[in-house]
């Protein structure tokens, strides 16, 4: 199928899921924003990020556990193009603002699960990159602002433990490109960093705990 035809099926999709749900919980089941929140989390989002943020697709992130802040900013970026995506440009076209906090909190109260590296454990390229940073590109230590394990800072810097590896490269590579705009430090980063290098870090976050 072709993009735009995904992209069209994927977002006709979600509004009949929505509706419904609505009228599920219209029946016998008062409607708070908690309560919607979670039926689209479940319904809509699942498809993709899996319906307590553990989403299988390696493409794709987990958002469980994700600082709400974090998770806010982002779907507002997906909403004013600031960060191109044509899929959850559409996803979110309709949330306000209620509803965009209303999952962002759902998302951030669950519980991640762990991650394993594939080849970057203890001694490795992806950790040294991780704790130390590469010195002769200027590339600062993941850590400085992702924290000795991961966990971020709410409001400022997301939580990556656990993080998929394939997403986490991805991510690296359209910020040095500049297709992902929307946080001028990782652009600047990862203009500094080889394929190499982005996949190594990606695999040891991958495993962080």
């Amino acid at each position: 199928m072709p993009i735009s035809g995904f992209f069209l099926f994927i977002s006709s999709l979600m509004i009949s899921i929505f509706a419904a749900s609505l009228t599920a919980y219209a029946d016998d089941t008062p409607v708070t924003k908690a309560s919607v929140a979670e039926q689209t989390a479940k319904t809509v989002c699942a498809a993709c990020h899996g319906a307590d943020g553990n989403g299988v697709i390696a493409l794709n992130p987990k958002l469980a556990g994700q600082h709400s802040d974090y998770l806010i900013k982002q779907l507002h970026d997906f909403k004013a193009g600031r960060r191109a995506n044509a899929v959850m440009s559409g996803m979110v076209a309709n949330l306000s603002d209620d509803d965009i906090k209303g999952l962002a909190n759902y998302f951030a109260a669950q519980t991640p699960t762990l991650g394993k590296a594939k080849l970057n454990g203890t001694g490795s390229l992806g950790e040294k990159i991780y704790r130390g940073g590469i010195a002769a590109t200027n590339v600062p230590a993941c850590a400085a602002c992702h924290g000795a394990n991961g966990e971020g800072l709410p409001k400022r810097f997301p939580r990556i433990s656990g993080q998929h590896a394939d997403y986490t490269a991805q991510q690296l590579k359209i910020f040095r490109t500049a297709e992902r705009a929307n946080a001028p430090m990782m652009q600047m980063i990862a203009t500094k960093m080889t394929d190499a290098e982005m996949q190594a870090v990606a695999d040891y976050i991958q495993g962080l705990r």
